[in-house]
């Protein structure tokens, strides 16, 4: 008996696009074919994904980097090699993996060439079944994480490693502040214990202080209790102020930032901020080096799972949702008030 050869239904998957300037609604669940690589990308499949602060803003157009109409969002993720294309030698079938921020950005200084090429952007991202990543953006991640904590290190985690440690980490002589408690302000103040340092936090309840001191924050000021904080830490550092400054808030808080600056200290403002009204001399006659950074080179991001790994340290997470509740993860994310990452299982 003979049988006529009969057409091979194409693979589907699912994912979520992105509409830009709909808020939530714009978030929408489709299927897709499931995509295939082409010459130096893998396919990978998505075990868990993560919300960043840039998510909401390209959700809203805040973002200096337009989504993509129809883009699959977010930049976090990870998940197992289920395929590799042609010339594509970073990972294998069975891996687990990550990538970085920005596609193509591997060392040495930002180049805007770098920030036009985003995944969750303008590239499709990890909010999917299955995600397509470019062979030289792909970061394995320390074995002993789960697949949620693992799925926290792209932003957050590798801006704070940069914002710690570059151009030189501190000393344990030195004393580090950190402004806020989301997910980089976290990262930071781990990544700073781990090199000695003491660390000072500003934190908004005393809840969250409780947490940050067994995070391993040395100090913690809540700064509805004490609204000049600035002061406050000058007063912990014996009139010196702090050395290193990660504010993980905004140019809103810069001047109070500054005020609490060392002579000669760093501030480190992270990742992009909508436009605000500009303050009025901040500086107040300080000497200090302000910089304002953006995530972190693959090179920065492989240094940082080193340490991670060394030190088996964990990201914070503050609450996982399924893939299928992921428009209740970004309203979470959004009016929850978190304390670590928020993340989506696929």
């Amino acid at each position: 008996m003979s049988h006529e050869p009969t057409d091979v239904e194409p693979k589907t998957s699912r994912a979520y696009r992105l509409d830009p300037l709909h808020d939530l609604a714009g978030l929408s669940l489709t299927s897709r074919p499931q995509p295939t690589p082409g010459p130096g990308q893998i396919l990978v499949r998505v075990r868990a994904a993560s919300l960043n602060r840039r998510d909401l803003m390209l959700m809203d157009g805040s973002y200096p980097l337009p989504a993509t109409p129809g883009v699959v969002p977010l930049s976090d993720g990870v998940g197992e090699v289920v395929e590799v294309g042609p010339g594509a030698t970073r990972a294998a079938v069975g891996d687990r993996v990550t990538a970085t921020y920005f596609q193509r950005w591997i060392a040495g200084p930002q180049r805007l060439a770098h920030v036009r090429e985003q995944y969750g952007a303008n590239h499709d991202g990890w909010l999917a079944e299955y995600v397509l990543l470019e062979d030289e953006s792909v970061v394995r991640v320390p074995e002993y994480l789960t697949d949620a904590e693992a799925a926290c290190l792209t932003c957050a985690g590798a801006v704070a490693w940069a914002a710690v440690t570059t151009p030189v980490p501190p000393t344990p002589a030195e004393t580090v502040l950190t402004i806020g408690t989301g997910p980089v302000a976290l990262f930071a103040v781990q990544f700073a214990k781990l090199h000695g340092a003491r660390v000072v936090s500003i934190t908004s309840s005393p809840d969250k202080a409780k947490r940050l001191l067994a995070l391993g924050a040395d100090e913690v000021i809540d700064r509805c209790q004490t609204p000049d904080w600035e002061t406050a830490v000058r007063d912990l550092t014996d009139g010196a102020g702090a050395e290193h400054v990660i504010d993980a808030v905004g140019t809103q808080t810069l001047p109070r930032s500054v005020a609490a600056a060392a002579f000669n200290a760093r501030i480190t403002l992270i990742g992009a901020f909508p436009a605000t009204e500009p303050t009025p001399d901040p500086f107040r006659g300080t000497y200090v080096s302000i910089r304002r950074i953006a995530v972190g080179s693959r090179t920065d991001f492989e240094t940082m799972n080193a340490a991670v790994a060394a030190h088996r340290l964990r990201p914070v997470i503050d609450r996982a949702f399924p893939f299928a509740q992921a428009a209740d993860a970004y309203r979470y994310y959004r009016d929850g008030n978190p304390f670590g990452k928020v993340v989506i299982e696929v």
